[in-house]
């Protein structure tokens, strides 16, 4: 059972760090200006609901698709940590937010309906990076033990982490108030550390894997 909690917190909080929604929130806040809460509340919960069902077809069709392009997991694990590492230092770096948000508009009309998926959903909280970190978890579940536990504790990290997604973006006003610019900026470059060293990770294990399997050099693949 520990391995499947570990596994648990180990994709909560990649995918959290991934997704980072303290980040998100002077977005969100810009898109929907003008809005009330029970508006932000929708949205938020429409893009969630976006992100989570993106979230599950690469978790349950992303070994088919790379079965398709004869891309084996060992490379998916080398691409993800690389972008992960990518997104780790952009997060780590000074913030270009506000240069970011004098490009997006404010929400009017029926654009409401639309910013929930696009840039929501995807690619603000569903992005590469997500992306390379489910496909790399489903390595992780093909070589557990207990692969129908191990995909149980996935789907309920992925559902934790859409949950808190929701609150963070569903109380973003408050949430900002209570941080405020300077809070968000901190929390943001720990978060790009964090991200930096998954994606390091990855790359390790990715290119352990790889050797093990083409032969360079000896042992079983992990």
């Amino acid at each position: 059972m520990s391995q499947e909690l570990t596994l648990f917190v180990g994709m909560f909080t990649t995918l959290l760090a991934i997704i980072n929604p303290l980040e998100a929130l002077p977005v969100f806040l810009k898109l929907l200006e003008g809005k009330d809460e029970a508006e932000h509340r929708r949205v938020a919960r429409l893009s969630c609901f976006y992100a989570l069902l993106l979230a599950f077809f690469f978790l349950f069709f992303g070994n088919l698709i790379l079965w398709i392009f004869g891309v084996p997991l060992s490379m998916v694990r080398i691409v993800g940590g690389i972008i992960l590492m990518r997104i780790g230092f952009e997060l780590f770096s000074p913030s270009s937010s506000g240069a970011s948000l004098a490009s997006i508009p404010s929400g009017s009309g029926n654009q409401d309906e639309d910013v929930a998926f696009v840039p929501l959903a995807m690619p603000i909280m569903f992005g590469p990076g997500a992306i390379a970190t489910i496909l790399g978890m489903t390595s992780t579940v093909k070589h557990s033990e207990f692969e129908f536990a191990s995909a149980v504790a996935i789907c309920v990290a992925i559902v934790a982490t859409m949950y808190v997604t929701y609150l963070l973006l569903a109380y973003a006003r408050k949430v900002l108030s209570r941080i405020g610019p300077r809070g968000i900026d901190a929390a943001t470059r720990i978060v790009g550390f964090f991200v930096s060293t998954m994606g390091m990770g990855l790359i390790f294990h990715g290119l352990l894997e790889a050797f093990q399997t083409y032969g360079v050099i000896s042992g079983p693949p992990a």
